[in-house]
């Protein structure tokens, strides 16, 4: 497992990569084009940004032309603010590194280690168990009818890149569960949304060679940063406002910083390198990059959760245009992500 154990090292790497840099605003979905189809540049950054736009509504569901609305002198100062708070780290609602991570990483890349070794420091934390339990039985990770009713089970029928897996959905979980009515809608989305954009993510990169547990995580942490911005934007909104931010004022500070906090969020986490490489090369992709998982993957999954929900989505001749895949590579990461929806139902919201 040459690519796993690279991450594991990293993980334990003490570089600190440098702060994410302060942008106006950038795009979620970044096609990457390549001379054979430079004439069609344009037309494929229009699809893009209008499959983003259907993803903004759906998830602050709102209506397009309420997004239209400028901000005023006082909602401007509120965004200037988000952004210091973010340069610098210091927010109110940013996650810290999870507990129980490390010492699981440690078990996971250990060729020595032995299922019951694994099994006990998950036990070894009772949040943590019920989540992965909880997770594991999910649509998105089940295999089959079967039930998984104990951590031994998971980690025996999952195997190690499956309960990798299992451990970030887990772990992440808690941190997007809604705290109250208000956020409640986004936060279910935002959640249903990033499992599906991970989930494309990590089968693309497996289809091609590259780590799928690390795509799998660098494919949730956009939802982890939408409902991070989300919550200190509104924390901010009330202090400056008294009033909570409308949905104009939303999708400008998700658009602006949705890929800084991403790699903020990472900081954070310690996580290795390769993830900052993974977020960069996904905010802004190498002219003819030849493969690109996260990219694809995040196009995508917003596809097909927009298409699940019955909501306007990326036509389907348009999709070969916007992704660098092989029709019948569309085809099978398309009815994976089907099924998964599909299957999931209103219980894969509540994982």
């Amino acid at each position: 497992m040459p690519g796993f154990l690279s991450w594991i090292k990293g993980f334990f790497s003490t570089a600190t990569p440098p702060p994410p840099a302060d942008l106006p605003e950038t795009r979620l979905l970044n096609p990457v084009s390549d001379d054979s189809v430079q004439e069609l540049t344009g037309e494929i950054a229009e699809l893009a940004d209008e499959l983003e736009e259907q993803m903004f509504c759906w998830l602050l569901d709102s209506e397009p032309d309420k997004f239209m609305t400028e901000p005023s002198s006082t909602e401007s100062q509120v965004l200037d603010e988000l952004n210091n708070r973010l340069q610098t780290g210091n927010l109110d609602e940013l996650p810290r590194k999870p507990f129980s991570l490390p010492m699981l990483m440690r078990a996971l890349s250990d060729p020595k280690a032995d299922r019951q070794h694994i099994t006990e420091i998950i036990l070894g934390d009772p949040a943590l168990t019920d989540q992965l339990l909880q997770v594991a039985n999910s649509p998105y990770f089940r295999h089959g009818e079967q039930s998984i009713d104990s951590v031994d089970q998971a980690v025996f029928m999952l195997g190690i890149d499956g309960i990798r897996n299992v451990v970030a959905a887990a772990i992440m979980r808690p941190m997007m569960a809604a705290r109250n009515s208000r956020e409640a809608l986004f936060a279910q989305r935002v959640w249903r949304w990033g499992l599906t954009c991970a989930r494309a993510s990590e089968l693309i990169a497996k289809s091609q060679g590259a780590d799928p547990g690390t795509h799998f995580m660098s494919g949730l942490l956009p939802a982890l940063s939408y409902i991070t911005i989300y919550r200190e934007l509104h924390r901010i909104g009330r202090a400056r406002l008294n009033t909570d931010p409308n949905p104009a004022l939303i999708r400008q500070a998700l658009a602006r910083h949705q890929w800084s906090a991403s790699q903020l969020l990472a900081n954070v986490w310690h996580l290795p390198p390769t993830y900052h490489a993974l977020l960069l090369a996904a905010e802004r992709p190498a002219p003819e990059q030849a493969k690109t998982p996260l990219n694809d993957g995040m196009v995508l999954g917003t596809r097909e959760v927009l298409r699940h929900a019955n909501q306007p989505s990326l036509a389907e001749e348009d999709l070969p245009k916007v992704v660098r895949l092989e029709p019948n590579q569309i085809g099978a990461v398309r009815a994976s992500l089907a099924t998964m929806l599909r299957e999931g139902g209103r219980s894969a919201t509540r994982v």
